[in-house]
């Protein structure tokens, strides 16, 4: 098949669980007018009929290499009834008028948009139904469809949705609440291996992502921004660099992180964007950045470890006397986790393109994951109206939570309004994407844990320093109060302490979990090696059990049977025994986590040599309810997500800040995982329970940071509590 062509964790889950859903069975009701005879059929905002009976689907979501593009559609055609070979696949515009809610975060798109998709497909489908009865005057109970056809058995007739397409638009809208779905047994095309859309022409190099975006008369704009996040602009002279052929203007602009009516960056804008990067060596520029000079790596761990040291600033979750439980246990563990902060390192740079008209509206090309935000800071910063605003997704070349930001938008749009008329192309350079990002934050955790005679767990205590801002921890600094093992424990103090901080800080894919899980993760395998058990059995002794436990306003349930289901099923998918391995530098680690609605247990074998870790292999069981839609492309999810988690835990470095600078310049700062690195293999397999659907894109990445840490100790007999793992 070819292709056409400041919140927190919490509330922005809420956000795009009920916007997403409420607002899509509003728009898809919409119908568009009669079109010529020639034109393809609009049956709701989705779904296109061409004469050859060819159905064009729109995919409502940003596509980051997650599959929605593909995914979503795949939904629509199950209910529509149609052959997959039919369809057509046109990603949609940034449009919540028009689609609702669209975003590529938090795995939401399945749990979303489960129904509404469904929905959407089986209502077009039964206006389809509805105009062949009209045309045949008999009852639509009588009629069956298949292959884009509705069928009367009883005579012997069939007619293709192309014909019946203009007298289907003009029936009343079905309503969505009520027309029925198909029963999963008789699924043709969800659960079923479908290769991406854009598989075909990413092979070929077929320009698809927003840095390919090419259009008549583009200027290109690089950027300077100030070398400290926070710092504004004092003064520039750019006359040198208005004497280069090629180079037309010089903008003062804002990333919309300082104060209105100051810049922290400016754009210097040519024919091609290596004339307008090149002339940045010309530009002189001084910037105020006395307020932010004093904060460091170095500083925070010193701040980090006084705070640690004393008693927590604010209780986070408190159950029972944590303090006089462990004055009694028969024994007590205690230790330090952290982990530092990390940039997302996306393949493509931050980019953007925008154009300017003379009637005040502006059009952006733009590789976004959450368009209506930026919709919303581009208004507010050029102080138009945002129906003034027109955004056209582009594929995205990784955003793991980076383009959940978009900054980019609101510098292109800026540099756009400064030169009407032309379209602007605005391109970060590697070190400009290293070093303005939205950071993962560092963390520090005290963990201390009580066992009593029967080396069950009674008491559990984590002192959490983290970034905060008001009296709030920043965005993604938050840890949820719930955290397991937590709410099951039955004296427990979750405690927190605040630091200051500059930079910018958002979500990293898998947020807030992809450090928790190592953090707790890895502290119960500690737990469980005092207790003289392995780190499976503890988890099923501390689960108990099977029910649900109440989460935080927002947050989905934990189901306490469902994780005991997959720790068994990765128990005996690899043959966990819990015994050392015989040979030396071999070991095996085991991680559990609940991320994102889906609930995962992985087990990793390492092999360790001469202090260096080489991961062999990877066994990962997950459940995400009762149906996996697309199997190849979950396949490939999780294998993804493994290996990020694999990067992040054995690879990526610290980014390192000093006097309020962010100092890594290129990829020798921030190394990514290479191939040889890649374990030979990733084995998967699902556990599927009576619940509905659940997102992919995040939650197979935690579980096997803290498996790969306590594989190394089982390896090694050291216990790594700091990420990057690193023995030397």
């Amino acid at each position: 098949m070819t292709a056409a062509s400041v919140i927190n964790r919490r509330s922005f889950l809420v956000a795009s669980l009920a916007g997403g859903a409420a607002l899509t069975f509003e728009a898809s009701l919409a119908i568009a007018a009669t079109p010529a005879a020639s034109d393809p059929v609009a049956l709701g905002v989705y779904i296109r009929i061409a004469a050859d009976n060819t159905v064009n689907i729109s995919s409502r979501n940003p596509e980051i290499g997650q599959g929605i593009k593909t995914m979503l559609p795949m939904l629509i055609a199950e209910e529509l009834d149609v052959a997959w070979d039919q369809v057509r696949i046109t990603q949609a515009d940034g449009d919540a008028k028009r689609y609702g809610f669209q975003i590529a975060g938090g795995s939401t798109a399945t749990p979303t948009q489960w129904l509404p998709m469904r929905q959407a497909g089986a209502a077009a489908r039964a206006m389809l139904v509805a105009a062949a009865a009209k045309q045949w005057s008999v009852d639509a109970a009588t009629l069956t469809t298949d292959a884009g056809s509705v069928i009367h058995k009883a005579s012997g007739r069939t007619v293709t949705y192309a014909a019946l397409a203009a007298v289907a638009a003009t029936v009343p809208a079905v309503d969505l609440a009520k027309v029925p779905l198909k029963d999963p047994a008789t699924f043709r095309i969800i659960g079923k291996s479908v290769r991406g859309v854009d598989t075909p022409a990413i092979v070929r190099g077929t320009p698809l992502f927003g840095i390919d975006t090419m259009l008549p008369g583009m200027l290109h704009a690089a950027l300077v921004k100030c070398p400290v996040i926070g710092g504004t602009l004092a003064s520039f002279d750019d006359a040198a660099v208005r004497k280069i052929p090629g180079i037309l203007a010089v903008v003062p602009i804002s990333s919309g992180q300082v104060p209105a009516g100051k810049h922290d960056a400016l754009a210097i804008v040519g024919q091609s964007w290596w004339t307008a990067s090149k002339a940045r060596e010309k530009l002189v520029a001084k910037w105020d950045t006395a307020e932010q000079t004093g904060f460091s790596t170095a500083g925070y761990a010193k701040q980090a470890a006084a705070l640690l040291a004393a008693a927590p600033q604010a209780d986070l979750f408190k159950a029972g006397n944590a303090d006089a439980a462990l004055a009694k246990a028969a024994k007590v563990v205690t230790a330090d986790y952290s982990y530092p902060f990390l940039a997302h390192a996306t393949l493509e740079p931050q980019n953007c393109t925008a154009q300017w008209s003379a009637d005040g509206k502006i059009e952006f090309w733009a590789p976004t994951q959450a368009p209506e935000w930026g919709r919303k800071e581009v208004a507010t910063m050029l102080g138009i109206a945002p129906e003034a605003i027109t955004i056209h997704m582009t594929r995205i070349g990784g955003g793991f939570g980076r383009r959940l930001m978009n900054d980019y938008m609101v510098l292109a749009g800026q540099v756009a309004k400064a030169m009407p008329g032309r379209p602007i192309k605005l391109v970060f350079d590697r070190t400009d994407d290293l070093r303005n990002d939205y950071y993962r934050p560092a963390g520090w955790h005290r963990m201390t844990a009580g066992l009593d005679e029967k080396g069950a767990l009674v008491a559990l205590k984590d002192h959490f320093v983290t970034f905060a801002a008001g009296g709030k921890p920043v965005r993604a600094a938050e840890m949820n109060s719930t955290e397991f093992p937590g709410p099951v424990v039955p004296d427990t103090h979750f405690g927190q302490s605040f630091l200051a901080t500059n930079l910018t800080t958002g979500w990293l894919r898998a947020p807030t979990s992809n450090a928790m899980a190592f953090v707790f993760q890895g502290f119960l395998d500690e737990v469980a090696e005092a207790a003289g058990i392995d780190l499976p059995e503890l988890m099923r002794r501390t689960l108990g059990v099977p029910r649900e436990l109440k989460p935080e306003e927002g947050d989905p349930p934990f189901h306490t049977g469902r994780a005991r289901a997959v720790i068994d099923a990765v128990c005996k998918f690899a043959a966990w025994t819990g015994k050392p391995s015989s040979t030396p530098g071999k070991g095996r680690g085991f991680g559990f986590y609940f991320s994102h609605r889906g609930y995962f247990a992985e087990i990793v074998d390492v092999t360790v040599t001469d202090g260096a870790v080489k991961v062999d292999k990877v066994w990962i069981a997950g459940d995400i309810g009762s149906q996996v839609i697309n199997p190849l492309n979950a396949e490939h999810q999780m294998q993804g997500a493994a290996i990020d988690g694999l990067a992040q835990a054995l690879v990526w470095q610290p980014v390192v800040q000093e006097a309020g600078a962010v100092m890594a310049e290129n990829f020798g700062d921030f190394p990514l995982l290479r191939l040889d690195a890649v374990p030979g293999d990733v084995a998967i397999t699902w556990v599927k329970t009576d619940f509905p659907p659940t997102g992919l894109g995040e939650p197979t990445l935690p579980p096997v940071i803290p498996a790969t840490a306590n594989a190394i100790r089982a390896a090694t007999g050291k216990r790594l509590r700091s990420l990057p793992l690193t023995l030397a």
